[in-house]
């Protein structure tokens, strides 16, 4: 899994170095991952080739025609891009995702689980305090949601 939140910085070349546990969870004949323009944030969406799997049953799923398949299949398979880790476990970003977030110092690479995304700096801490009153908010919506339905269920 993909956990926690990392700041790097990128060097002239537009490298990075992937956080060692990032890295580790990471396994199969790629050495690297797979990274594309994230579909729902300004930043790019990354992960091992589980996550792209995912992606190409979800596209797969839909009819050929569908109005919903070329979208998906333009921002995921378009923008895929294969970065394989050098020695001393960097990835070089692809200049056109850098222009794409404004990605020219340093970056906050997150982790979310099944997948990670990596984030202008500042950006990213903007999205931060976003999310965390998302998550606040939507918390005290389901708590209450369980407690109407165990007051309700006990009548």
């Amino acid at each position: 899994m993909f956990l926690s939140t990392f700041e790097k910085q990128l060097d002239s070349k537009r490298r990075i170095v992937v956080p060692q546990e990032f890295r580790a969870s990471v396994s199969g004949p790629f050495n690297g991952i797979f990274c594309f323009p994230s579909i729902e944030a300004d930043c790019i969406e990354g992960g091992a080739k589980p996550l792209f799997d995912r992606y190409q049953a979800l596209i797969e799923e839909l009819p050929f025609g569908d109005p919903l398949r070329l979208p998906l299949e333009t921002v995921v398979f378009g923008g895929m891009n294969e970065l394989a880790f050098d020695t001393a476990g960097r990835i070089t970003l692809p200049e056109a995702l850098c222009d794409m977030f404004g990605l020219t110092d340093w970056v906050a690479v997150v982790g979310l689980g099944d997948r990670f995304q990596i984030w202008e700096r500042e950006a990213f801490r903007a999205h931060r305090s976003t999310m965390r009153q998302q998550a606040r908010e939507g918390l005290a919506d389901l708590r209450q949601q369980q407690r109407a339905s165990k007051l309700g269920g006990a009548a």
